[in-house]
């Protein structure tokens, strides 16, 4: 098979598409032929060196795809050959052909095109973790999402508003801003232009959001914790904004706030399974009834990774870019 492969550190030029060994599903895993897979920051990261896949997993970059089942290995019930899916991953999407633990795959929703059905599962357990099972989001209270026209955030507004969540977002353009109000976006906020802060307080008549989901760190975690209402619950999801940061410990005991971090790629297969499953509980059906849509910015060959990373580092696009194998 072919895969993008990393020759070393560095930028989108280091993408190259090479032949390499198929991969062979092990005790409990099924082999998926890619259809698509989607461009996530973690796979910047990974090529520029600064994100590891963890122990055991592909080397090549890739957090999710869709495609048909290849091969069962050892173990595996409940699905079959051909079956149409699409999967969370530790690492291997970009490439022909991934080996995925069954616990991670889910069956492409009623309704989604298979190749779109690649940009779901990443961001779908991402947000649905952090906002749901970890935040508790509960209808009435608002949240707040940083960057809501990316991947993550288009997920989030519509998921939220399926909850019955008031949503406040930030982008860095009008036609960003406009988007997710078509998606339902309560309250837009131009973070180039504007005082989140300012703005969500505004918007709430002072008490601020209930739940922020954020994915810039350290230069956001003061301003965030500003901007949390009184028993507010703030989940990090991102580093863009750096690392390491200074923290109110004053405010944060003034307002019975809860600070959250977490990362989906390093957990153990338990965990994502049941992620993964609440997922197919709770999310799938709003997909197949057209409540939840994929949001596709565009499609671009897997063999041309590269183009692909750098519309990504360049923030022009709005949901997700795929990578369509061939």
């Amino acid at each position: 098979m072919h895969a993008i492969t990393i020759e070393e550190p560095g930028g989108p030029e280091t993408l190259a598409w090479e032949e390499v060994p198929d991969p062979v599903p092990g005790e409990g895993e099924v082999l998926v032929e890619v259809v698509a897979s989607a461009v996530n920051r973690a796979d910047i990261m990974q090529r520029l060196g600064f994100y590891d896949p963890p122990p055991g997993a592909s080397r090549y970059p890739g957090l999710e795809c869709a495609g048909r089942i290849a091969a069962l290995g050892p173990g595996v019930s409940g699905w079959a050959i051909g079956d149409e899916v699409c999967a969370l991953l530790s690492g291997g999407g970009y490439a022909e052909k991934v080996a995925v633990p069954a616990g991670q795959l889910l069956p492409v929703p009623g309704g989604v095109d298979l190749r779109q059905a690649a940009a779901l599962p990443e961001v779908v357990c991402t947000v649905w973790s952090n906002v749901f099972m970890v935040a508790h989001l509960r209808p009435g209270e608002t949240l707040l999402v940083h960057g809501g026209s990316s991947g993550i955030g288009t997920m989030a507004i519509q998921l939220a508003k399926s909850a019955g969540a008031r949503v406040a977002v930030t982008a860095g353009t009008k036609e960003k801003l406009d988007f997710c109000a078509e998606l339902g976006a309560d309250v837009l906020i131009n973070y180039r232009e504007q005082d989140f802060v300012e703005e969500i307080r505004r918007a709430t008549d002072g008490a601020g959001a209930d739940v922020i989901l954020d994915n810039m760190g350290a230069k956001y975690l003061d301003r965030n914790v500003q901007a949390l209402a009184v028993n507010g619950r703030l989940a990090i999801i991102g580093m863009q904004g750096g690392v390491k940061g200074e923290l109110n410990i004053g405010a944060l005991l003034g307002k019975r706030a809860a600070i959250s971090a977490t990362s989906l790629r390093s957990r153990p297969l338990g965990e994502k399974a049941t992620i993964v499953a609440a997922v197919r509980e709770h999310v799938w059906p709003l997909l197949a009834d057209g409540h939840v849509r994929p949001i596709v910015d565009r499609e671009v060959p897997m063999s041309d990774a590269a183009t692909a990373h750098r519309v990504v580092e360049e923030s022009g696009h709005i949901g997700k870019v795929l990578l369509v194998a061939p």
